[in-house]
């Protein structure tokens, strides 16, 4: 009768862990905004597509699904460039330390960035792009300092503060023709209310 063999397992140490951590969330970040820039080349090439149409249009039942998909829309390469640096940024910082904080955020700030837009918003115009995302992550790792008064996460916070401060002060209040400030706002506010509801699920676990 054949003997079992044995085999030991190798345990994972911990360079290994964070390794396998920072594959995931850059493989993750990379595919999110990433698809962004797929969704803009595939709007240039085929413009008869008008995929733009389907961004927040205020207090149309149709214009609802553009809080979902309004974050991938953008008008130019100016807009999407404007956008990917802060989403990158922004965004690592949000995966940390777990990737749910990231998603937590990113429902937060589509939420409330498309809401905004949609109740606040002129009629007859359309809010794209993913400006929503940017605020609303800020907002994020901004509240989670206060809500969980950790000492990296007010690090961060400070960080936040004095790279973005003022864009994120002046993006909220309507002093820029043709941008969409509602989504500014309400993507900062979706994100202080995930921040929040993230902290207290915590508390209670």
């Amino acid at each position: 009768m054949p003997q079992p063999s044995i085999r030991l397992a190798r345990p994972t140490s911990t360079a290994d862990s964070l390794f396998a951590q920072l594959r995931a969330r850059i493989f993750l970040l990379g595919a999110f905004v990433g698809s962004m820039w797929v969704i803009f080349f595939l709007s240039a090439a085929l413009p008869f597509l008008q995929l733009n149409r389907h961004g927040v249009v205020p207090r149309t039942l149709s214009g609802l699904q553009g809080i979902l998909f309004a974050p991938w829309l953008h008008a130019n390469v100016m807009h999407i460039v404007s956008n990917t640096g802060p989403l990158i940024i922004l965004g690592w910082l949000c995966m940390w330390p777990r990737i749910a904080n990231f998603w937590q955020a990113t429902i937060g700030a589509m939420l409330g960035a498309g809401l905004c837009a949609w109740l606040l918003g002129a009629p007859y115009t359309v809010h794209i792009g993913a400006s929503g995302l940017v605020f609303g992550y800020a907002g994020y790792l901004v509240a989670r300092a206060h809500y969980t008064r950790q000492i990296l996460a007010m690090l961060v916070a400070l960080f936040v503060a004095g790279s973005y401060g003022l864009t994120m002060f002046l993006g909220v209040m309507p002093v820029y023709p043709g941008v969409s400030w509602q989504s500014h706002l309400g993507g900062a506010l979706g994100g202080i209310l995930a921040a929040r509801a993230a902290a207290r699920s915590l508390r209670r676990s």
